[in-house]
């Protein structure tokens, strides 16, 4: 088998399992949220200040993880267009 045949279908079963890994951190983290919003919602104890904090943090967190995920579909792409260039 060609070899850069074997590297192409390494890439896309790299960014195959990237693309899932990262959707089921994805639901994880969402369902977390969800979990995490509810408690601090019934919980008369907690400040409003802290519920801002902790806001501002899974926003931060979201921002993060569509930024990491913008960049590693741009070097998948770099790549697949290397291994097209090479033919």
């Amino acid at each position: 088998m060609d070899p850069k045949q074997i590297a192409k279908q390494m890439v896309a079963f790299n960014k195959t399992a990237f693309d899932n890994n990262f959707r089921a951190m994805q639901a994880l983290q969402e369902q977390t949220e969800r979990m995490v919003n509810k408690f601090w919602e019934k919980s008369p104890i907690f400040p409003d200040e802290g519920k801002k904090a902790i806001a501002d943090w899974m926003e931060a967190y979201k921002k993060g993880c569509e930024d990491l995920k913008s960049a590693v579909d741009e070097n998948f792409k770099k790549v697949e267009d290397f291994f097209k260039e090479a033919k």
